[in-house]
């Protein structure tokens, strides 16, 4: 068995919907990045590949790649699960934590968890909290999240 942790922010920008492990999120503005912003997939991507002793997220989807362009935390998790496949590790379980003022994640926790379970083949929780007003994130420009992963040789 091998764990990894991950973790990712984003800030807020307008014109662009805000998508949390997968899903979107009712929020005026999303999360600006060279994908889809989308920190909870993200994060959990890099739990796995670290856990997996795989090259990290920005290796895998570099930033300046064009085909990388929009590309949703969906497909970035499909792809991780590929290559975990293929290094002959399989998922035990992962857990993200996502850090934020608004929105309120509560409504939308067990739709990520289980729609990024089924896409990593492997149980996922999420959960949330926030800064109580500390710093970037609790003045609501953003969102961040830290993720631990536990894989084992398939």
């Amino acid at each position: 068995m091998r764990v990894g942790t991950g973790v990712d922010a984003h800030r807020f920008g307008l014109g662009r919907p805000l998508l949390l492990g997968t899903l979107r999120v009712d929020h005026p503005e999303g999360l600006m990045g060279h994908s889809d912003g989308d920190v909870i997939a993200h994060a959990v991507c890099d739990a796995l590949l670290a856990a997996c002793g795989l090259p990290d997220i920005g290796v895998v989807f570099p930033s300046g790649d064009p085909r990388w362009a929009g590309v949703s935390g969906a497909r970035m998790l499909a792809v991780v699960a590929e290559r975990m496949a293929e290094a002959g590790f399989a998922v035990v379980n992962v857990h993200a934590v996502a850090v934020c003022e608004a929105p309120r994640l509560a409504p939308y926790r067990e739709g990520m968890a289980a729609a990024m379970s089924s896409i990593i083949g492997g149980p996922v929780t999420v959960a949330a909290t926030t800064t109580d007003g500390l710093g970037a994130l609790g003045r609501g420009e953003g969102v961040a999240c830290t993720a631990v992963a536990l894989v084992e040789s398939a």
